[in-house]
C-alpha cells in the first residue's frame, strides 16, 4: 500500500469517510467548542486510552505518567525517512513557541516498529530532534494496543529484513490528562496555525 493510500485509509478510520458521512461532534456544553476544527466518528472519547510501554531508559510508563499536561502525541518509527522527523520537528517548533508564550506542552513519540526501535534506538532518535521529546516503545502486542486506542493505522510495507519501511497514519494528537483527546493535526498543518490552535485549547482548560 502506498503512503498516500495509507494516509487516506487512516483518515477514513478517524473521520468516518468510509461510511459516507461525517458524524458531527455536539457543541453543547463543550468548553473547547471555539477551538475545535475536526469531527471524530463516534466522538472524542473514541481517541486515546490506557497503555503500558517502555521509555528510553528501559522503564515502564503508562498513559497517566506520560501525559501529565497537554501533550502532542505522535506514532511513527525511527527509521522513517520523511513524515516522522518532519512532523516531530514541526511539533517541537510548536512546543518551543508556546513555551515562549508561557504555555507548557509536552511531546510524546510512540514507536510502531518494535523490531528495530529498542530503547537505545529511541534515545538516539528523540535526542536528535528535541531534548524534551519523550520516546516510548514496547512489545508488538503493547504497541498494537496503544495504536488501537488511538485508532492509528500501521503495517510493514515490504519484506526487506533490515531496511523495511512502515506504512502508517501521520496524525499528531493533542491529549490532556483531564479532558483526554482534544484535537488532531495533519502533517500539512503549519507550525504557526498549529501553535494558535493548541494555545486555544490550553487556555480553555
Amino acid at each position: 500500500m502506498s503512503r498516500a493510500l495509507a494516509f487516506f485509509a487512516a483518515a477514513a478510520i478517524l473521520l468516518g469517510v468510509g461510511l459516507g458521512a461525517f458524524l458531527t461532534l455536539s457543541r453543547s456544553g463543550d468548553r473547547f467548542a471555539q477551538c475545535r476544527e475536526s469531527a471524530i466518528a463516534g466522538g472524542t472519547a473514541e481517541i486515546g486510552g490506557p497503555f503500558s510501554l517502555i521509555t528510553e531508559t528501559g522503564e515502564r510508563m503508562d498513559a497517566a505518567s506520560a501525559i501529565t499536561k497537554p501533550t502532542l502525541v505522535y506514532f511513527g518509527y525511527s527509521f522513517c525517512p520523511d513524515f516522522c522527523p518532519t512532523d516531530l520537528s514541526r511539533n517541537a517548533i510548536v512546543a518551543d513557541f508556546l513555551a515562549g508564550e508561557g504555555l507548557d506542552v509536552g511531546q510524546l513519540f510512540i514507536s510502531i516498529d518494535p523490531e528495530r526501535d529498542t530503547p537505545a534506538a529511541i534515545t538516539d532518535f528523540t535526542n536528535a530532534l528535541h531534548p524534551e521529546l519523550v520516546g516510548l516503545t514496547g512489545s508488538p502486542e503493547e504497541i498494537a494496543a496503544a495504536a488501537n486506542a488511538y485508532r492509528v493505522y500501521y503495517r510493514r510495507a515490504d519484506d526487506d529484513p533490515e531496511y523495511y519501511l512502515m506504512d502508517h497514519s501521520t496524525f499528531t494528537y493533542l491529549m490532556d490528562p483531564e479532558h483526554g483527546f482534544l484535537e488532531f493535526f495533519t502533517s500539512d498543518a503549519a507550525p504557526e496555525e498549529m501553535a494558535e490552535r493548541v494555545a486555544c485549547f490550553v487556555n480553555a482548560r
